[in-house]
């Protein structure tokens, strides 16, 4: 069986996959590409066009005849790999040769679409794994950010590269991600989220791995002596390790006054409170803690479920379950149905359910400002872990009532000092305590000199290194 008959059993009957056998000085050479993954015309123009006018001896010393910088010689048993990757394969009886011929296939870079800001540079990450990669290495100019590339996946053999500053990072993290990356076993990798769980290791509510598609936050993140993850075919890096306090943080905080950021940080930090903790509280002192309102408070509270047919936590749960239905349908339908549908369902159904005294005005309002105070955040994953903690808070305190919403909390909290991210605290700069990052948690303070975490690298000093 020749060469030419083996590949072609071997991609079956799929028909992007080109062959042509041409005959140069009476040597036969065999071109191979996929026309969906190459750029037909750059292999007309600068590959066929000079190779129909060589000569044998020309031929035999073909790496410096054809004016492609990428050629180079190949193993036969990895001419598939290297088509499905986008190359030309030559062979001729002297050798086999690859060229890169990739066909952009990717939309370019666009602008941010779930991290927003109101200052700082607008770009986004690509799919194209080159692109992301440059956007991060224009901002971080220096041969001390290394990439380590890995290919993961059986099938897909998708490319993945692992990020960090040299000379800022401690040198286990990256040598245990990237041993942790290796020993993955998949059939494919379609997107970078498909390697959080493995990274995440134990499961938990509360992400410790930010997936991001910023380049600003990416660099920040290396200078920081984090480690950033690519993945070829997805428009977002992986930044870890990612603390409970970096997902109260956003880019516009550096990029604004110190008071100004404490300010929203603070604000962040309550929305969080709020988030988790009001339906249980209310839930808790209008069915079982009446003493802890005041009594006009408790009468006027009391005077709005009047005629409302269901237990108080029945009523929670269904407009829970209500909301987010709303979000859900809004996120997925189109731009144009998806306000529609938001504005029928918030104004004219809960107006409705009031008005048939199904769920009672206070009950919404405190649902509502709930819900919408976890929307503050961006990660989705986050949002998640406040929803099951609000829905967990809420049994909690319906049949143990203050005392129950103290217990979640108490369990909460527990579970947050619990979690390890490869062996480092997700507590962290709160435990351990860490002097320097206490300084850019909650209150960020202006700072003429700013200091790492001593945790992330051994170069705490910015601009210093040992």
């Amino acid at each position: 069986m020749t060469l030419t008959e083996e590949l072609k059993k071997k991609v079956g009957p799929s028909k992007d996959y080109i062959f042509k056998e041409v005959v140069i000085d009476n040597s036969n050479v065999l071109l191979l590409f996929n026309e969906v993954l190459t750029n037909s015309i750059g292999i007309n123009d600068f590959i066929l066009r000079r190779l129909l006018i060589l000569t044998k001896k020309e031929l035999k010393n073909i790496l410096n005849i054809l004016p492609n910088t990428n050629i180079m010689p190949i193993d036969k048993n990895a001419i598939l790999d290297y088509v499905n990757n986008g190359f030309l394969i030559i062979v001729t009886k002297w050798g086999t040769y690859a060229s890169e011929f990739r066909a952009s296939l990717d939309r370019g870079i666009t602008t941010i679409e779930s991290e927003l800001s109101i200052t700082g540079p607008k770009d986004s990450l690509s799919e194209n794994f080159n692109t992301s990669l440059g956007l991060i290495r224009k901002r971080i100019k220096s041969s001390d950010l290394y990439v380590e590339d890995i290919t993961i996946g059986k099938s897909s053999n998708t490319k993945v590269g692992v990020l960090y500053m040299n000379n800022i990072v401690k040198h286990p993290l990256p040598q245990e991600v990237i041993r942790v990356l290796k020993e993955i076993d998949i059939d494919g990798i379609i997107d970078s989220s498909y390697l959080k769980k493995t990274l995440e290791g134990k499961k938990n509510l509360f992400p410790t791995i930010m997936m991001s598609e910023r380049p600003d936050k990416s660099a920040m993140a290396l200078l920081e002596g984090k480690i950033v993850i690519l993945v070829d075919m997805s428009p977002y890096a992986l930044i870890l390790p990612s603390f409970f306090i970096d997902f109260f943080h956003t880019t516009d905080d550096y990029y604004q006054k110190g008071v100004n950021t404490s300010f929203i940080r603070i604000i962040r930090l309550i929305a969080f409170l709020i988030a988790v903790f009001t339906p249980a509280i209310y839930i808790a002192v209008t069915t079982r803690n009446y003493d802890l309102v005041p009594y006009k408070l408790l009468i006027m509270l009391k005077a709005g479920r009047t005629f409302v047919p269901f237990p108080a936590y029945i009523e929670a749960l269904f407009m829970i379950i209500c909301f987010e239905i709303l979000k859900e349908s809004d996120l997925r339908m189109s731009s144009t149905s998806g306000s529609a549908i938001s504005i029928l369902g918030g104004l004219i159904l809960g107006d409705a359910a009031v008005s048939a005294g199904i769920v009672s005005p206070i009950m919404i309002i405190v649902i509502a400002i709930s819900s919408i105070a976890g929307l503050i955040f961006s990660s989705i994953e986050l949002v998640n872990a406040l929803r099951a903690y609000k829905i967990l808070l809420l049994i909690l305190g319906t049949f143990l009532g203050i005392y129950g919403v103290f217990i979640g909390f108490i369990y909460m909290f527990y579970k947050l000092f619990t979690i390890k991210i490869f062996g480092l605290s997700y507590l962290t700069p709160f435990h351990p305590f860490e002097k320097n990052e206490i300084k850019d948690s909650i209150i960020k303070k202006d700072q003429n000199i700013k200091m790492r975490n001593s945790i992330l690298s051994n170069n705490i000093v910015r601009g210093r290194y040992k």
